[in-house]
């Protein structure tokens, strides 16, 4: 009981903490977002209306005292630009985000434990060689450069892939979420699962390779060192092959590192699909974040920042519940 409440606690000061800088910081860089609002010919008495309509006349202090009233009511302002509720807006993009992101984190981890497995395998051979060389090429290239060579090769030279957008425009499915691949499954609707991976192809391998490579590089190293301890030679002594005690011994004790790590990272790669999704045109919250800077839309920066705050402490409670649930020294303890 008393780790739960510590654990809130700390959340609502991170929180807190996230929301008090980022409020000050977007208002300390330069651009005055209702002058971007009017158009060219629009006098001082204009603008001041406007102003006094989202509370930019108030001094920082009180806008942000009332902006964080309006958060613990749920209500997280207006958004400048679009003219929406900001909490509706994010909340209508997120699925989109989270589902590019979570199949991203799927293709690394099944790429890198691959990888990490040849290497295991195979070590002090070539293939472990050729590894090691994937890994150092694979994580030198951001996720944002692999989205144009992915743009180049298989939008323009191959066109074998869409490059922009979520799903074609001749599908609009009429579904109760926005978790629109997860609701075509459960539909068994594959026209609409089978255009949708199609469009997520390109962007989720560009964010899951430099993912890929460091996911590939711990496993690796941790299954080496898993590989020469007691347990593990007792059961070569049994007569067990090679790959029968990686799996069946080595894999999942050397995974635990690896877990911590995937966690870690997958809050970067919700962070990464910012460029990405912009790249694509690709309808989620990190292209709506973009644009929010680009017309220094204050409540709607607010809101993004704030969501992925959240995002990335859930991630971590999440972490760190499967950590001691895999962990038996933590599990039994």
């Amino acid at each position: 009981m008393r780790q739960a409440l510590l654990r809130l606690m700390t959340t609502v000061v991170t929180l807190f903490g996230v929301a008090l800088v980022v409020f000050v910081v977007i208002r300390l860089a330069p651009g005055d977002p209702i002058a971007m609002m009017l158009p060219p010919g629009a006098d001082a008495e204009d603008m001041a209306r406007l102003r006094a309509a989202y509370g930019l006349d108030r001094s920082v202090p009180e806008q942000f005292l009332i902006w964080l009233g309006g958060v613990v009511r749920g209500d997280f302002g207006t958004s400048i630009s679009l003219r929406q509720d900001v909490g509706a807006l994010v909340l209508d993009r997120l699925p989109a985000t989270l589902e590019l992101a979570l199949l991203a984190l799927a293709i690394a981890v099944a790429i890198g434990t691959t990888l990490a497995v040849i290497g295991t395998l195979r070590r002090q051979r070539p293939a472990e060689s050729a590894v090691d060389l994937w890994n150092g090429m694979t994580l030198s290239i951001p996720d944002f450069l692999w989205g144009l060579i992915f743009i180049l090769l298989f939008g323009v030279v191959v066109p074998l892939f869409p490059v922009s957008g979520r799903i074609s425009p001749a599908l609009d499915p009429d579904y109760a979420t926005g978790f629109l691949l997860v609701e075509s499954l459960l539909r068994l609707d594959l026209r609409v699962t089978g255009d949708l991976l199609h469009h997520m192809a390109l962007p989720a391998l560009a964010l899951a390779l430099p993912l890929s490579a460091v996911i590939a590089q711990v496993l690796k190293q941790s299954l080496k060192e898993v590989m020469h301890l007691d347990y593990v030679t007792l059961a070569r002594a049994k007569g067990y092959s090679e790959i029968a005690v990686l799996f069946r011994e080595a894999l999942r004790n050397a995974v635990l590192p690896t877990l911590t790590l995937v966690g870690v990272q997958f809050t970067f790669l919700i962070g990464g699909t910012v460029i990405v999704e912009k790249l694509f045109s690709y309808g989620g919250l990190g292209n709506l974040a973009i644009d929010a800077v680009i017309n220094r839309d204050l409540p709607l920066i607010q809101g993004i920042v704030l969501l992925f705050a959240v995002l990335f402490i859930a991630t971590n409670l999440i972490v760190d519940l499967a950590y001691a649930a895999l962990n038996p020294r933590l599990r039994h303890g």
